[in-house]
């Protein structure tokens, strides 16, 4: 069969990241090279960085088969995605995937949607096409029965458990070639991604990850990880692991495969304070072969804070976490959970402490609850945006009415937090000492674009508490 993909390019709405990052579509590269391996033919079109519509390209490759994937901020995106392929061909098979529809598929019920994708993306799209094929008239296929495929949305079907193996064809980074110098994470330029476990094994109250993987984790064989990261050219490696500081011996066998092996790449990985703070000589040795930069969830300058969360940390743990880092030349990218009830005091608070630790790069989110999560019945009678707006649930957007102060005053303390963390002269001069004139304009440039955003959220702020 012929098949399509699609990775959608986000609202006007959505405060987006993409302008300080795009990285590459992995769970698509794993779709394609899975299906071709069976004799089936595949086209990945990045919407990021395309300019031309959805209904030139199924023109353009008239498929069989479009399958579009994406996130909560996507949903209403991806729905029109399927609707403008059918409009071009009404007998085309649509297939929606990703971590929302895994966990809330029914926001995805569309008469343009054939198949939903609620579990085991990969092996779920194969027995589609399988299906499919074995099908004299496909586009006959209704969601309501097609029981056969075990992991597919079908409504008041109970939830099918996850795999706890993942014996799949590497990624077919060929697929995107034509968009791969366009690939980025703020510095890292030409950054692959590659992912070696799957699911969290913590249970942080704010986090969709323990629902995307029914409370499961585990993790691939490192010589399986190792052989994959001898197949890719580029330097610059994204691990996208919920978490990849996981055990002490699994990191520092890593670190020693990649020395025997001779693999000479620069990492960034996402990782808990509480093991970088407890595991110095792990991070040491793992800065020896290539570790460049971890996003670690700070989320609070507030013990208390963190308790609510179930984070497990403390600040005391978290000041310790960047100061390892920072001894061993090691970026870290703080991420910190906005309180709802938060004042003009707290934010000011945040600030000296981030000041004190000599944080440069931070990402600023909202307290958001996504449905799924276990505060969001909490939350849900204070929403000021409504849950069909889905482009709006991006963990920039302020969802739920603050306690203490306006929804203008929120974004306004928002945007002056990133202010004097990132565009003081201070933070500027690091930058480009350490990264160069033209990747810092360039991704002051990006900054200033999501700025604009938060200035528009700014002006409507009024109008946000009405909805």
């Amino acid at each position: 069969m012929n098949v399509l993909l699609f990775r959608p390019r986000p609202d006007k709405e959505t405060i987006g990241l993409q302008n300080v990052m795009i990285c590459e579509p992995l769970e698509l590269e794993y779709i394609s090279a899975n299906i071709e391996a069976l004799g089936h033919t595949c086209t990945i079109v990045d919407m990021i960085i395309e300019k031309k519509n959805v209904p030139y390209f199924v023109k353009l490759y008239n498929p069989d088969v479009v399958g579009i994937t994406g996130y909560i901020s996507h949903v209403n995106i991806m729905k029109r995605y399927a609707k403008e392929a059918k409009e071009v061909n009404e007998n085309i098979v649509t297939i929606i995937g990703g971590v929302h529809a895994e966990v809330n598929p029914g926001d995805f019920e569309s008469p343009y949607v054939d198949y939903i994708i609620r579990a085991n993306g990969i092996r779920t799209f194969i027995d589609i096409l399988n299906k499919l094929e074995s099908n004299k008239k496909p586009s006959e296929k209704i969601l309501t029965t097609d029981d056969d495929i075990e992991c597919i949305y079908v409504p008041g079907k109970k939830p099918p458990k996850k795999d706890t193996t993942f014996n799949y064809l590497y990624p077919d980074r060929d697929k995107v070639n034509k968009y791969r110098s366009k690939y980025y994470y703020m510095f890292h330029r030409n950054c692959t991604l590659i992912k070696t476990s799957f699911g969290c094994p913590y249970n942080c109250k704010f986090c969709f990850c323990r629902q995307i993987m029914d409370d499961q984790y585990f993790a691939r064989d490192l010589e399986d990880i190792v052989a994959e990261l001898e197949t890719i050219p580029e330097t610059e490696i994204y691990i996208v692991d919920d978490d990849f500081l996981v055990g002490r011996e699994r990191i520092l066998k890593f670190c020693d495969l990649l020395e025997q092996k001779g693999i000479e790449k620069k990492y960034l990985i996402y990782g808990r304070a509480d093991y970088v703070a407890a595991n110095e000589d792990v991070i040491k040795r793992f800065k020896e072969v290539g570790l460049r930069a971890v996003i670690v969830g700070l989320e609070s300058c507030d013990s208390k804070q963190l308790d609510d969360y179930n984070k497990r940390t403390n600040v005391e743990i978290n000041e310790k976490a960047v100061n390892i880092l920072k001894k061993y030349d090691v970026e870290c990218y703080g991420t910190f959970i906005l309180g709802l009830d938060w004042t003009k005091e707290d934010f000011n608070a945040l600030h000296k402490w981030i000041k004190k630790l000599g944080l440069v790069f931070v990402n600023l989110q909202p307290l958001t609850p996504l449905r799924g999560t276990d505060i969001y019945e909490k939350y849900k009678p204070r929403f000021i945006v409504r849950e069909d707006e889905y482009e709006k649930w991006d963990l920039a957007h302020l969802v739920v009415r603050p306690d203490n102060i306006s929804v203008r005053k929120y974004y306004w303390y928002t945007m002056v937090l990133y202010y004097k963390i990132t565009a003081n002269p201070v933070s500027g001069w690091y930058m480009v000492k350490k990264y160069g004139l033209h990747d810092t304009l360039k991704l002051s440039f990006g900054a200033v674009a999501v700025n604009n955003q938060y200035w528009k959220k700014l002006i409507e702020g009024e109008k946000c508490r009405k909805n």
